[in-house]
């Protein structure tokens, strides 16, 4: 699976990436004390642990710091704790099948991988994961890429490359994005096939504000950039991509995505604001989320060279049916999903899957969270509507995937 690439193509790559990649393991001391010393990321220290003087807070992040050496080292030591806090406190236990993953052959067995997921959560898609790889034994945890819209401040661009993150740029022209994106996807190949890392990337840029999960072809054909017409199989096939199902019990950003479709509704021109963002952020962490699933599909490559004699523009809309297909037969469904589409279609056709109690629990947390929507022409029915769909879309794509499945076999 690893590329031939000649020293003098390494050395040119690298200058290219020094801006989007994480950091290297040379460059983290430097980045640690650069953080300490922005005042802002201070700002917010203070807010985290005010009883604490900022000397010893200091004191305390650089004894904590002692031995860390990589990025790696760096979520362990500081981002694991972190989120194994968040998964205990704001969930009802989150769960992993890489089950799939395990069949391959054994040089394949760990990876590396590049995960293409459906998105949930701007910021906890990866972190999860990246917890739920480390326990179950793999040998590193994810690369991610990440929006520059949502690096607002110098001390979050400089924490998440720290913590293994890579920039995608966003607001470019056409020509500039066009760069971007080879980059991008020069720089994910890189990764992969050369320093052995694996890959997080979203199936779409942005989150499916309806939970209607679709792979966009541009992703994929930004993975595939510099192919020839039948060489697209082999490019994808070195980055030897997963389908990564996330599936959750409750939304804690449903009630904003139903703003968001009001807002939108009304006024067309409406954009969300950079404070939009940040409560998107912190709602999805700190938020409620019932239980959480994740689970790995097996590699396309298993079935990739099935497509590959397909023109382009026709391989990559075959593709990224499959990776639906695949993605949507994953979801690990919960009652809301089935009272959400039943409610929506008028029936009880799923009610083996709920009961009473299911039922009343799910009608109760409907209204608390249509309660915090705060709109000076809230339309009640249309939000309602949009939030039973976030929940009964994948309840929906589930099913039509899975008597795609049977009709095939």
């Amino acid at each position: 699976m690893e590329e031939k690439i000649h020293s003098s193509q390494v050395f040119s790559l690298e200058s290219e990436f020094s801006e989007i990649r994480p950091y290297e393991p040379e460059e983290m001391q430097q980045a640690f004390n650069e953080l300490l010393s922005d005042r802002q990321f201070n700002v917010v220290m203070k807010g985290l642990l005010p009883w604490l003087p900022k000397s010893l807070r200091n004191a305390a992040l650089r004894l904590a710091f002692t031995g860390v050496k990589t990025p790696l080292d760096f979520q362990k030591r500081f981002m694991k704790p972190v989120v194994k806090y968040i998964m205990r406190k704001h969930t009802d236990g989150c769960s992993f099948d890489d089950s799939q993953l395990k069949g391959n052959a054994p040089h394949e067995a760990h990876g590396p991988y590049t995960f293409v997921s459906n998105h949930r959560d701007i910021v906890l898609d990866s972190a999860f994961l990246d917890v739920m790889l480390v326990e179950a034994g793999y040998p590193t945890t994810v690369e991610i890429g990440i929006g520059d819209n949502l690096l607002i401040y110098p001390w979050i661009k400089r924490l998440v490359r720290m913590n293994k993150a890579f920039t995608v740029r966003r607001g470019l022209t056409p020509k500039e994005m066009l760069h971007s994106s080879q980059v991008m996807s020069q720089y994910i190949h890189y990764a992969v096939t050369r320093k052995h890392e694996n890959i997080w990337i979203a199936q779409r840029e942005g989150r499916a504000k309806d939970s209607n999960d679709r792979t966009q072809d541009s992703v994929l054909k930004m993975l595939a950039m510099g192919s020839t017409e039948h060489e697209c199989a082999d490019k994808l096939r070195d980055l030897n991509i997963v389908p990564l199902t996330i599936s959750y019990e409750y939304d804690p950003c449903d009630y904003l995505k139903a703003r968001e479709f009001q807002q939108k509704r009304d006024n067309p021109a409406f954009k969300k604001s950079r404070q939009d963002d940040l409560d998107n952020m912190r709602t999805g962490i700190f938020g409620f989320k019932g239980r959480v699933h994740y689970h790995c599909a097996a590699s396309i490559n298993a079935w990739i060279d099935e497509l590959a004699a397909l023109p382009k523009t026709q391989f990559y809309a075959a593709l990224s049916q499959r990776m639906d297909q695949e993605i949507h037969r994953n979801y690990h469904l919960f009652p809301a999903n089935y009272i959400a589409l039943d409610m929506l279609e008028g029936n009880n056709d799923h009610q083996d899957h709920y009961n009473a109690q299911d039922k009343q629990r799910f009608n109760d947390y409907l209204a608390q969270q249509l309660n915090k929507i705060s709109l000076p022409n809230k339309d009640e029915a249309f939000l309602r509507q949009r939030m039973l769909e976030m929940y009964a879309n994948p309840c929906r794509n589930h099913l039509a995937a899975c008597n795609l499945t049977k009709s095939k076999e």
